[in-house]
């Protein structure tokens, strides 16, 4: 069963850490921070789609590929998703 913020996007945690770099490079105003927090998504995104996709996949099969389809991974949705059918 799906929770939480994972009904909305699905790297929650990681669009929140980015999400601050980036606000705070807004906030001061620092191109620093924009390179850091733009390197940060990089290598979030990188670990996601190449480690944790796939073991997910293994795991979870054609659950997950439903879920994955169903939620973006980096900019969450405005409703939230809710499985349709129950579960093979």
């Amino acid at each position: 069963m799906i929770g939480g913020d994972f009904r909305f996007v699905r790297n929650p945690m990681y669009v929140g850490v980015v999400t601050t770099i980036l606000g705070q490079a807004l906030l001061y105003l620092d191109p620093a921070l924009l390179i850091y927090g733009l390197g940060a998504w990089v290598v979030m995104a990188t670990f996601v789609r190449y480690y944790e996709e796939p073991v997910l996949r293994q795991r979870y099969g054609s659950q997950y590929d439903d879920y994955r389809k169903a939620v973006p991974a980096w900019i969450p949705r405005v409703r939230p998703w809710r499985r349709t059918a129950p579960p093979a």
